[in-house]
């Protein structure tokens, strides 16, 4: 488990684009936390980190944008997927095997379907209106 904290957008998109260095492909980073929390900044840094230069906005109402770049980032938002059929529909799982990094926010509306294996990433507010604590739990390891 790493422990990050934001002050702003900017620090968010920063502690991405430091995490992404790692990422080479078959990754599923799973973002929980409430609305507001940073999690399409984090997804801006990712892509900067995987020296992706797409526009990066949040695909609430598209489900998934895909950006390209190698490795390949999909960028999900779960929000409005409550069933089974809901998530089938979104092609999610076939995402998942291909290759790519997968960035999930609103992970916690298909908890129990992530694969095995995937980076769970909390998203939190701290102190101060604009902090953030970004706990990165490496894959097995528990959520405490």
């Amino acid at each position: 488990m790493k422990k990050y904290i934001s002050h702003s957008p900017t620090d968010t998109e920063n502690i991405a684009s430091e995490i992404a260095v790692s990422l080479k492909g078959n990754e599923v980073l799973a973002m929980f936390g409430t609305l507001g929390m940073g999690k399409t900044a984090f997804v801006r840094g990712l892509a900067r980190g995987l020296g992706n230069t797409s526009e990066i906005s949040s695909p609430t109402f598209a489900i998934v944008h895909d950006y390209g770049g190698n490795p390949h980032l999909y960028h999900f938002d779960m929000y409005r997927i409550n069933t089974w059929d809901d998530l089938y529909s979104t092609g999610f799982f076939d995402y998942l095997d291909m290759g790519g990094v997968l960035a999930v926010e609103w992970s916690e509306n298909i908890e129990n379907v992530l694969p095995e294996g995937y980076i769970r990433i909390q998203f939190e507010k701290g102190d101060n209106d604009n902090d953030r604590i970004i706990t990165v739990y490496e894959s097995g390891e528990a959520n405490t």
